[in-house]
């Protein structure tokens, strides 16, 4: 069963207009037709395809199939924009469908990459969130400088991790307690710098390790979030 995202649905039962335009010209969908609505926001609905016009489709007869309350462990990860925009799509991509609650773009002293494209960026995580058919779209911030980041960081109730390849660094595995809200930051290609290290420990943020091999930004972000996710289920 197809799945569409409208962010306003049941209150307004009219897709969006891209949306819209892919179940009319796309999918061809008819009257009738069966589909799956996801809000975003915790929401999972069964519709039917209402009206159909040039480019709107309406939805009526829908049913509630899943209402998801937020997070008890809201996952975040701050993660440096890689030099090629291709990679980091591929992380955000992968990390919702894996599960992740929210997602900062990380500005660091060794970035290559300093800018993004928020549409298409919010448009890959709407097309993982279908794929995977999940109720809950994550949070993508607009790119924040690190160094600004950590000024106006306030400790709470959370875990904070930094990953980096150091013999002082523990593995996540080890460090990150079941059913905790967590913040991980993931560097640039080159690390971050050794200033950036020690200014997150300042704020208290503990280094972590995700394995023995460097890897590259997206996959240590792939590898912070499955882990937590993994640690988490096996806990539920």
């Amino acid at each position: 069963m197809h799945v569409f995202y409208a962010p306003e649905f049941p209150q307004n039962r009219t897709l969006p207009q891209e949306e819209s335009r892919h179940a009319i010209t796309v999918l061809r969908l008819s009257m009738g037709d069966k589909v799956i609505v996801s809000d975003g926001r915790g929401n999972l609905y069964r519709a039917e395809i209402g009206s159909i016009g040039k480019k709107s489709c309406s939805l009526f007869s829908e049913e509630l199939l899943e209402s998801q309350a937020a997070t008890r462990a809201p996952l975040h990860i701050l993660i440096a924009l890689t030099k090629s925009m291709k990679r980091f799509e591929w992380f955000l991509e992968k990390a919702c469908e894996i599960g992740v609650d929210e997602i900062t773009p990380l500005i660091c002293e060794r970035s290559e990459r300093r800018h993004m494209n928020r549409e298409r960026a919010v448009k890959v995580l709407i097309g993982a969130m279908k794929q995977s058919v999940k109720s809950r779209l994550p949070v993508l911030h607009e790119p924040r400088q690190l160094d600004e980041w950590l000024d106006r960081f306030s400790e709470n109730d959370g875990l904070s991790f930094i990953a980096h390849l150091s013999n002082k660094a523990r593995p996540l595995a080890q460090r990150y307690k079941a059913g905790a809200p967590v913040s991980i930051l993931i560097g640039p290609e080159g690390d971050f710098s050794e200033n950036e290290l020690a200014k997150a420990a300042r704020k208290d943020f503990l280094q972590i390790s995700l394995g023995p091999h460097r890897l590259r930004t997206e996959t240590a972000g792939l590898v912070a979030c499955t882990t937590v996710q993994v640690i988490n289920e096996m806990h539920t």
